[in-house]
Formats: C-alpha cells, sequence, structure tokens
C-alpha cells in the first residue's frame, strides 16, 4: 500500500499562502488511477521516453503566493495561449536520478545541488524563490509514491525533471505574475553507448554561451538554440558539440554536459583539468563536482580547475600528451570521447583529432564512472551524497 502524509486525502482543495515557499505540510495527494506499461528488457527502455504515474503540480501568485502542492496523476498541463512561457522562454528546469540500490534501498544523489542550482536559475529568470528541503521532501514523496517503477536493476534509473515556468496569460516582456513549479519522472536506461566512444564537433562559428549570459543556468532558451547545431554535428558523423568560446577558442562544454582531459601537461606532471565554472560560461554540474572530488580524494594525479584553449589542446593531442577526454553529466554518468572534428574556417584548420581514451593505460574514465555508479547503487556508502527514500 502506498504511503502517502496523513490527513492529505481528506483536502480536496487548494489553499492559499503568501509564504516564501510551498510547503510539504500543506501538499494534497490524488493518487493515479493509471499505470505505465514498461518494456520487460531494460536496454529497450532509451531515455526519457516512458514516464511515470505522478507529477508534483504547484502554482503560484504574485498576490497570493504559493497554493498547496499537489501530487496527482500524470497528465497533460493545461496552459492559455498568452502563457509568458510560450513566448519568451521564462523557463528553468533539473535533472536528478533515484537508483534501487542493491539493498532494496532507494536512492537520489545528491538532489540538495540540483535544488540550490535550480534557485540560482529561477532567481536569473525573475521567477519566484522556494525552499531547498521543502522542494526535497515533496519530491521524496513523489518517488515513494512510484517506488514500483524505479528499475531495479544497475541499467537503469528514475530520471527526475523539476520544472518552473511562467505561466501569467499576458503579451508583455516583464516579470510573471503567475507561475508554475512542476515535477515528474521518467524511467530511463543509458545515455551512450560506452563502448564506442564520443565524437565531438569543435567549431568556433557556434556559440553557446557568452561573457554575462546565462550559460551557468539551467534555462530552456540555453538548449534551443543547440539542437540545430547537433544536427549539423551529426552530418560529420559526430555524436556532440563541443563548444568553444571567444577568440581564444577557450573550450567549455560538449553537448549538455561539461568534460574533462586527462593529460601529461608541459610541466610534464599527470594532470585532470576541467573548465572552471566561475566563467559564466558552463553549467556547474552536480556530476562535474562529484568528479573532481573523487578524483582530489584518490589523490592520484594533479587535478586543475582552469582555461585551456582548443589550440593548446590539439597541440597536447598532436604530441600524444591526452590519455584521456570524457564528458559528465547526470545523463551520461562519464561518457567517454574518442574522436574531435576541429574546424576554424578563421584560421583554415579541418583536423581530426584522434584521443586514445578507450585505450588509454590509465583507464581513469572506467574507474570514475565505476565509482559513481557504485555509490548511485549502494555498493559503496557515501551518505553524504545519497539521499535514501523510505518506502
Amino acid at each position: 500500500m502506498q504511503r502517502v502524509p496523513s490527513v492529505l486525502l481528506a483536502r480536496s482543495f487548494h489553499t492559499t499562502s503568501a509564504a516564501s515557499s510551498f510547503q510539504y505540510a500543506d501538499l494534497i495527494v490524488e493518487p493515479s488511477t493509471k499505470k505505465q506499461r514498461l518494456p520487460s528488457d531494460p536496454t529497450k527502455l532509451g531515455f526519457g521516453r516512458y514516464f511515470s504515474n505522478h507529477i508534483i503540480d504547484i502554482d503560484w501568485d504574485m498576490k497570493e503566493g504559493w497554493f498547496a502542492p499537489k501530487i496527482k496523476q500524470f497528465e497533460n498541463f493545461s496552459l492559455h495561449p498568452a502563457a509568458k512561457v510560450l513566448h519568451y522562454a521564462q523557463e528553468v528546469f533539473e535533472g536528478l536520478k533515484a537508483y534501487h540500490g542493491v539493498d532494496g534501498k532507494i536512492r537520489i544523489f545528491r538532489p540538495e545541488l540540483n535544488m540550490e542550482r535550480m534557485r540560482r536559475s529561477a532567481r536569473r529568470s525573475a521567477l519566484p524563490d522556494f525552499d531547498t528541503r521543502e522542494a526535497l521532501l515533496l519530491i521524496d514523496e513523489l518517488v515513494r509514491m512510484d517506488a514500483d517503477l524505479v528499475p531495479k536493476t544497475d541499467q537503469a534509473s528514475l530520471y527526475i525533471r523539476p520544472m518552473m515556468f511562467a505561466t501569467e496569460p499576458h503579451i508583455g516582456i516583464g516579470e510573471s505574475l503567475q507561475a508554475k513549479w512542476a515535477c515528474f519522472s521518467a524511467i530511463t536506461g543509458s545515455y551512450f553507448n560506452y563502448e564506442r566512444g564520443i565524437k565531438l564537433l569543435a567549431d568556433p562559428e557556434m556559440v553557446r554561451s557568452w561573457k554575462g549570459g546565462v550559460g551557468q543556468y539551467k534555462m530552456g532558451c540555453n538548449y534551443a538554440p543547440t539542437i540545430a547545431v547537433g544536427k549539423m554535428a551529426a552530418l560529420h558523423e559526430c555524436g556532440q558539440v563541443m563548444w568553444l568560446s571567444g577568440e581564444d577558442r577557450l573550450v567549455t562544454e560538449a553537448g549538455a554536459m561539461n568534460l574533462f582531459v586527462l593529460w601529461t601537461n608541459e610541466e610534464n606532471d599527470l594532470e585532470l583539468i576541467t573548465p572552471p565554472t566561475d566563467s559564466g560560461l558552463l553549467l556547474p554540474g552536480v556530476t562535474r563536482l562529484s568528479v573532481l572530488e573523487l578524483a582530489k580524494e584518490w589523490n592520484v594525479m594533479k587535478v586543475s580547475e582552469r582555461n585551456f584553449t582548443m589550440p593548446t589542446l590539439a597541440r597536447a593531442i598532436r604530441e600524444k600528451r591526452v590519455h584521456e577526454f570524457f564528458v559528465s553529466g547526470t545523463a551520461a554518468i562519464v561518457g567517454p570521447v574518442s574522436e574531435i572534428l576541429y574546424m576554424d574556417k578563421e584560421h583554415d584548420i579541418l583536423e581530426k583529432l584522434h584521443i586514445p581514451t578507450l585505450t588509454s593505460k590509465y583507464q581513469f574514465h572506467k574507474r570514475m564512472h565505476t565509482a559513481l555508479t557504485d555509490i548511485h547503487y549502494g555498493k559503496v556508502e557515501k551518505s553524504e551524497w545519497q539521499r535514501i527514500v523510505e518506502v
């Protein structure tokens, strides 16, 4: 029998509050009568196509504040055609995962970091703030209600998608007087084929973010312009785009992921390097931070957050000083990069740069992937990174 908060089922109406956050204590639960059907083979799940049975739905109004949160049957939203989100892309979202552990417990990986990042994105988008703890309690409840859909395999997980968007029906650029906070989940399998390696297209004419922009926030407006560039990359047989910035061709991100290079630097030190987040050009990823923290714990190489350029990286690859290149993210976890197609018309460059990630003697990306997934699935206890949902 599903556990729901006491006295909540008796409530059948919204209550309003001018409080600065929605409250878990006000939660109204309306259990779904529909059940999701899933493929029996986890390898057939794909990513983001099978959705669970429930959704969190919370409205906000400038005058009334946050309304009581609801968990109800997963269903379509009803939006006014003039809702600001549809015209001005006033929207933020997050992505995190819940895992069914080897001990039968369900763990969410570092969700407090996602909620703090979502709040920063909301502030930058002129959307209302909320309390991290209250949001996490609601997400716990959502996962609890759909616990039977958390895959009981280490080949899949429950992807959780919190989101907030402007709903005021008003054609006019300005702060929205109404908004909605929602969260649903999707049963997902692997994001990449990790045995082949990823090929990246690096073309400085295609820009994802810039200084003073919003590249460090998780907003839908950051992603729409990248889709056509992704299609162009596919025409060159590349799976993702490596984003470069400025005349120096600073290396920033790959696709929607952070990136890491394991190389022998010019001082002949073995170094793991990743671009810093203080530039505002890239998203401060939760997996990125976890990779950095684990690498520093292991203390087997120099670990650096500093800028480097595409010409510097290309030279190091030609000199065979680059041992591994990998991307990191919630969906991908850690994914190996095997090749970069470097196209720079201004400097008349067209070059395929092969990276020996898959055959590297260090196999650091594999060690990191294993370490993270062991924590995800409870094979290794790291309690400060594991939020256990009691079912």
